[in-house]
């Protein structure tokens, strides 16, 4: 499979399910565009992730998958990045304390023909709604102390000790780590013509790695 994008977690969790991965990030303009939703503008960056890629390629995988996705963390409309130092993780946290936010993943999955261009295209979002315990500066301050909020957008990892900061969440957990794995898996089976058989050989992996 090539995996157009450079984030370690998605990568991760591909290769728990089996994939062998070749990493190609894609080059793209990713400002959003005036009135795009956030579920709106990962849809069509991952499109355009999934398109650059695809156009550079020099030789197509043995399973001909192509992937690209895109995550953002949002609320109220507005989109949270990755914070600015840890005055601005501080400050992305306290915005997100005891509220609900969401987490969109735009992914396209692509079956390539032999000669590299796209046989077959299915796109699709997942949002998950993650809720935030009320924190307290002291836990805050605790949080920002550990370095992980710094490279993350909406200043928290939830794989790692983000997950002491959230008490509810509505939806796929691995959709918040970065990538929706089991509709993504049921997605490229059906590319390929064997949805069943694709999820059965990613359960066994996971299992052999569990």
């Amino acid at each position: 499979m090539i995996l157009a994008s450079q984030s370690p977690r998605r990568r991760d969790l591909l290769s728990s399910a089996g994939f062998a991965l070749e990493v190609v990030p894609a080059d793209i303009d990713e400002e959003r565009l005036p009135d795009e939703t956030p579920p709106e503008l990962v849809r069509r960056l991952a499109a355009q992730k999934a398109e650059a890629v695809r156009a550079t390629l020099r030789h197509v995988p043995d399973d001909r998958l192509l992937v690209a996705a895109d995550t953002i963390v949002w609320i109220g409309g507005e989109a949270l990045g990755k914070p600015c130092g840890a005055t601005g993780a501080r400050d992305t946290l306290r915005a997100l304390s005891g509220r609900t936010h969401h987490v969109s993943t735009g992914v396209c999955a692509m079956l390539l023909a032999p000669d590299g261009t796209c046989a077959q295209r299915e796109g699709f979002v997942e949002t998950t709604d993650v809720t935030f315990y009320e924190l307290s500066n002291a836990e805050i301050d605790a949080y920002v102390a550990t370095g992980e909020p710094l490279d993350k957008a909406g200043a928290y990892g939830i794989q790692g000790a983000g997950a002491l900061l959230v008490k509810r969440i509505e939806g796929d957990y691995a959709n918040v780590v970065g990538l929706p794995l089991a509709r993504l898996v049921r997605v490229l089976g059906g590319l390929m013509g064997d949805e069943e058989g694709l999820v059965a050989r990613a359960l066994r992996e996971g299992g052999a790695h569990a």
